[in-house]
């Protein structure tokens, strides 16, 4: 009987699917695995199904993705429930939905919380594709663990559930920001929860209409996320970006348009994949390449700096510090010159040529336990400090390659310069330690102590200099430490650097809340904490845009970072340049180009 009033409601539906789900011969307690069941007078606009290649995924299990962070493979979707773990442990090149009973509550991009009362889908390829384009928050879902299948349903209680819960949101918002500062302007945010509660009435009353007064009551909502952050004074707003622009003409163009988004501060990508973007000595004298072929004629970091400071806008030069990129190494490449300077594995231990870290695009890594490379860097470092005198150094790859799974054949750091060393000291070579013996301890302290060292080595440099330093950090330090070999509670204790720059990959902003108050709970007071935003690199909606940089503030953030420029479209500069990066002297100035006028609902039915 239930299978016929299934069937009967999906015909009056505007979609129809082909085929019900099967029923499962065994049904777990939770409602995800149990059939849906429609309620009265709910209308399932759409419904779809896929197949999941694994749940809880290990390398044994799902050997296509154990090379690869959360063992998904690609193009691969996968289930992870809360007995996986706290965290699926993905990476950022995904999309994830944070499911909640059998309703889908968030949507996420990678490392996602996973809730103990429900599960994470996650989908890389054409997986996230289809992901993307057919779970909403409020779909419902339904797994059927024998036939390894998963099925959504859009309904019309989906989209009342997204508009409560939008409505929801922004009035939590505006108190926050009422509570906290008796100036702040409410009245505009609020006008568009009005209009939200309004549109969320007719919904509720026309089942038949629900779709059209929910998209118009979600609209409304939005415009009010978009606009109840103010403008919070003093506070950093940065942007990480990799330069293309070859002419003054372009670079002025690109920092006027950072510029009208309210963004103040640049993280210029100097040196990356083993090369500069500007004419260097020293690698003229080390007899690299002097500087990217496609910047030749130029001096764009001297540009960049000059047009920034016209503009009010600091620019730090971000540095990939260990990584030299994926290109198998040329004549004139610092590992085709230095072959013995880049990073190897315990298994390529004899090899001649540097190891590629299959895990991170193939690529190759320097070995910061050898002396010329971190003389080579830090000579690098003061010519930037220097001859440019940029605001500050934004290290980034400042660690071991990754290892994601923890075995001796995947472990990094087995170069002749560290194995001499260790030896020298211990009397044993590395490549005879074994995981958990007694010495594994003190070949792991050995390679973070040659990290620690070197970025305190930039914390000095930026004091003679006076340039201030941060790094780019993994938000997990645990995962940071045995992984990479990153200790950066070490570095803060130490007050080695300024600043910590860590990028959260995730679109949710509970899960990048969690990682925020992990970040802030292990460093020590003096070392200044500023949020990377990771959401317009995910293509993330403008709302979660505006959600995270409301999480950094309640953690008290000295500011946010996006990545990335090349990622930042207009629907971003938009939503950016209404309130929260709107200085409001610059507005005063201009109204006529930063003020934005409120929809009203006949606007919003066009």
């Amino acid at each position: 009987m239930k299978r016929l009033i299934i069937i009967l409601l999906m015909l009056l539906s505007p979609v129809f699917a082909e085929e019900l789900p099967p029923e499962p011969v065994q049904i777990n307690s939770s409602p995800i695995y149990k059939p849906y069941e429609p309620s009265k007078n709910e209308i399932i606009f759409s419904t779809t199904k896929n197949r999941i290649n694994a749940i809880n995924p290990t390398p044994g299990t799902n050997s296509s993705g154990s090379w690869f962070p959360g063992t998904r493979g690609p193009n691969q979707l996968i289930i992870y429930t809360s007995a996986y773990g706290s965290r699926t442990n993905t990476n950022e090149y995904g999309a994830e939905a944070i499911t909640e009973g059998n309703i889908v509550t968030e949507l996420s991009g990678a490392d996602s919380l996973i809730p103990r009362n429900g599960i994470v889908i996650s989908g890389h390829g054409t997986a996230k594709t289809w992901l993307n384009s057919n779970i909403k928050i409020g779909t419902k879902i339904y797994i059927d663990t024998q036939t390894k299948t998963v099925y959504t349903y859009t309904t019309s209680e989906s989209y009342l559930f997204e508009t409560e819960k939008k409505i929801c949101e922004a009035e939590q918002m505006i108190e926050f920001y009422r509570s906290n500062d008796p100036d702040y302007n409410w009245k505009v945010p609020y006008s568009y929860i009005n209009d939200a509660k309004s549109y969320l009435k007719q919904a509720q009353k026309s089942p038949d209409d629900v779709q059209q007064y929910s998209k118009l009551a979600i609209e409304a909502a939005n415009d009010a996320l978009k606009s109840v952050l103010p403008y919070k004074k003093g506070e950093l707003k940065g942007i990480w970006l990799r330069p293309t622009e070859k002419t003054s003409e372009d670079i002025i163009k690109t920092l006027d348009r950072i510029k009208s988004a309210g963004i103040d501060s640049v993280f210029l990508e100097t040196y990356y994949h083993g090369k500069t973007i500007f004419p260097s000595k020293t690698m003229e004298d080390y007899g690299f390449t002097p500087q990217y072929e496609q910047f030749v004629g130029i001096d764009p970091l001297k540009i960049w700096i000059e047009e920034g400071g016209k503009r009010n806008i600091k620019i730090h030069t971000w540095f990939e510090t260990f990584y030299v990129g994926n290109q198998s190494p040329t004549a004139q490449s610092i590992l085709g010159k230095n072959p013995s300077w880049g990073n190897r594995t315990r298994r390529d231990y004899a090899n001649v040529e540097p190891t590629r870290n299959n895990s991170e695009h193939n690529g190759y890594f320097l070995d910061p336990a050898n002396p010329h490379v971190q003389d080579f860097l830090m000579k690098l470092l003061k010519e930037i400090a220097t001859d440019y005198k940029p605001y500050g150094i934004n290290i980034d790859y400042i660690r071991y390659p990754n290892v994601v799974s923890q075995s001796e054949a995947n472990n990094w750091g087995y170069t002749v310069a560290a194995r001499n060393e260790f030896k020298s000291i211990y009397g044993v070579d590395p490549v005879e330690i074994k995981i958990g013996s007694m010495l594994w301890p003190a070949w792991n302290k050995y390679r973070r102590d040659k990290v620690s060292g070197f970025v305190k080595k930039v914390g000095e440099l930026g004091r003679q200099t006076n340039t201030y330093t941060s790094a780019v950090i993994f938000p997990d330090r645990l995962a940071a430490l045995e992984s990479k070999n990153q200790d950066w509670r070490t570095w803060s204790a130490n007050n080695y650097i300024n600043g910590f720059t860590p990028l959260f990959l995730t679109c949710d902003s509970k899960t990048a809340s969690v990682m925020m108050r992990d970040v802030i709970k292990s460093k020590s007071p003096g070392t200044d904490f500023y949020a990377g935003i990771f959401v317009t690199f995910m293509n993330g909606s403008e709302e979660d845009l505006i959600r995270q940089i409301h999480e950094a503030r309640k953690q008290k953030a000295k500011g946010v970072i996006i990545f990335d420029y090349a990622h930042l479209g207009n629907k971003y500069v938009n939503t950016l340049s209404t309130s929260v990066f709107a200085n409001p002297e610059i507005v005063k100035a201009a109204p006529q180009a930063q003020s934005k006028t409120k929809k009203h609902w006949w606007q919003r039915k066009k």
